[in-house]
């Protein structure tokens, strides 16, 4: 057998990691897509973007491309993307961790016994020394999918913190998977529990993580990629009526329950909302407000569940005006279920147009 042929295959390891780069860079969103490469995958989005998602989930390429948007993040944003302050709720403090370059990890300390847990540990030295800082133990990690951005600490922390647990769905494959969970499990870390809800769409195994609140103190919702405030995550994984089916889950919440959503979208998500609903409102006090944070490149973490629900399109796909907006009837024998699914496509859909402006 005539030995390989490695120059073509370092070239097309080198052309693989290309596409990856690229439409990796299209999911990022508008600051890091312009231009002439919009137009081109506007054209071969699909099919590319199908190897690549496979080559970032499946394959070394893309540890080795989250490792690169690591490095990358740290030398551009040596300080963190947005600045956040702690916030404390009758024993529980939630500390919002600015990594990568518009993610969002959460550490949620009991800080009566000194114990924490941390949500998506996508950069583990950030995480690590926000733990040193506050001089508390870590006994969990809740993972809410497999993406490296949300995942990509798991086993630098497992190794750091040879007790600490590793949560999440096991259909998902999370990196260091110690403890998988199913819908409506519970996790305890010290007097801090969780609920874990499956909420199948962005990824198959997506969770997101409810920790109850006490006396007078509102719940908080730690959303991963299905809920951002004013969006919703992309459907790489999961039909529109799966997603529906996740969003409602987020949309039969109390009203009063803190959102910590897994990205920083806030801006370009309310300015995507003003196309659908530019007579709304709660959207534009909203927009005001977090232009005033990200001038300061202050969080907009956390909103409510009942903010988002006066202006996240995706928590409102119930609403005759927004289907008009989008152009959409239900149809004579369409059910009431697959008609705003139907609609969540279409909303999705714009979005992801808009994103390549």
């Amino acid at each position: 057998m005539a030995p390989p042929d490695w120059s073509l295959t370092l070239a097309a390891a080198a052309s693989f990691c290309g596409v990856l780069c690229l439409c990796l860079r299209f999911r990022a969103g508008r600051g890091l897509w312009r231009e002439g490469v919009s137009k081109i995958m506007a054209r071969t989005e699909k099919p590319l973007f199908r190897i690549a998602y496979t080559l970032y989930t499946k394959t070394r390429l893309g540890y080795l491309f989250y490792k690169r948007q690591m490095r990358k993040a740290r030398e551009h944003y040596p300080a963190g993307h947005s600045k956040a302050q702690p916030v404390e709720l009758n024993g529980v403090k939630i500390i919002p961790i600015s990594v990568l370059s518009d993610n969002y990890s959460y550490l949620v300390i009991d800080t009566a016994s000194s114990v924490a847990a941390v949500v998506d540990p996508a950069d583990p030295q950030a995480v690590q020394a926000v733990l040193e800082e506050e001089g508390v133990m870590l006994e969990a990690i809740l993972c809410t999918h497999k993406h490296w951005d949300h995942s990509g600490g798991n086993k630098w922390l497992k190794r750091l913190h040879g007790s600490c647990r590793v949560y999440g769905n096991a259909t998902d494959n999370i990196p260091g998977l110690t403890h998988p969970l199913s819908h409506r499990d519970s996790v305890t870390v010290g007097r801090l529990h969780f609920k874990a809800l499956f909420t199948p769409g962005h990824t198959v195994g997506h969770m997101i993580y409810l920790l109850d609140g006490c006396a007078g103190v509102p719940p908080s919702l730690f959303s991963g990629d299905l809920v951002f405030l004013s969006g919703c995550g992309r459907m790489f994984e999961g039909s529109a009526r799966t997603m529906l089916s996740s969003l409602d889950t987020v949309g039969s919440l109390s009203e009063d329950t803190l959102l910590w959503p897994g990205h920083e979208y806030a801006e370009d998500n309310l300015l995507f909302a003003t196309e659908v609903e530019p007579q709304n409102t709660a959207r534009e006090s909203k927009y005001q407000w977090v232009q005033q944070q990200r001038s300061q490149k202050l969080c907009t973490s956390p909103s409510t569940i009942g903010e988002e629900k006066a202006y996240n399109p995706f928590l409102r796909l119930h609403l005759p005006d927004l289907h008009k907006a989008l152009g959409l009837q239900q149809l004579p024998d369409e059910d009431w279920t697959e008609f705003r699914a139907r609609a969540l496509e279409e909303l999705r859909r714009r979005k992801d147009l808009f994103n390549r402006r």
